[in-house]
């Protein structure tokens, strides 16, 4: 028992005022985009493209840091610095560029804006400082791994130092 409220303790409020801010803005600009194309005169209205950005997404991620945390159960802290945040950039550029690249599956764009927007946006409900693409599973999951996040590691490193030093 004692693990789980160590566990608890660890999953408090990570973010600040603007780490928030951030998550709520692009994630809101994200995703919010997504629902104004599909219900708008703007676009049309892919089911597809919710089912894969908020279901097999989602619960592709939770299966594979389910397994991991199966086989090990230490906090996973990975992909971040020079070489793994250019990776996960690379792999939302690549999800989101199938209209220029595929565009018979073109709705994978939406998917994956729908998918990092409203993670996001759970991300900053939360106050989750990790890298969105784990903030569903993580919270599902109870844990706490990381994963670099090129865009909001600068905000939140920023907020750490000012969190954490002395008011004058």
């Amino acid at each position: 028992m004692a693990v789980m409220g160590e566990n608890r303790a660890r999953l408090a409020r990570a973010i600040g005022t603007w780490g928030t801010a951030a998550r709520l803005l692009v994630g809101g600009f994200l995703a919010g985009s997504v629902v104004l194309g599909s219900f708008t005169g703007g676009g049309t209205f892919e089911p597809e493209a919710w089912l894969l950005g908020l279901v097999v997404f989602p619960a592709v991620i939770l299966g594979g840091q389910a397994w991991r945390a199966h086989r090990s159960p230490d906090r996973l802290v990975a992909l971040s610095g020079p070489v793994g945040h250019p990776f996960t950039a690379a792999v939302f550029l690549v999800l989101y560029g199938t209209t220029w690249y595929a565009p018979p599956i073109g709705f994978v764009s939406d998917a994956a804006l729908l998918f990092y927007g409203g993670s996001m946006l759970l991300s900053a409900y939360r106050g989750y400082a990790g890298c969105e693409v784990l903030a569903i599973s993580n919270w599902l999951l109870r844990r706490d791994d990381q994963v670099g996040c090129v865009l909001f590691d600068p905000v939140d490193r920023f907020e750490g130092r000012q969190l954490t030093s002395p008011r004058s």
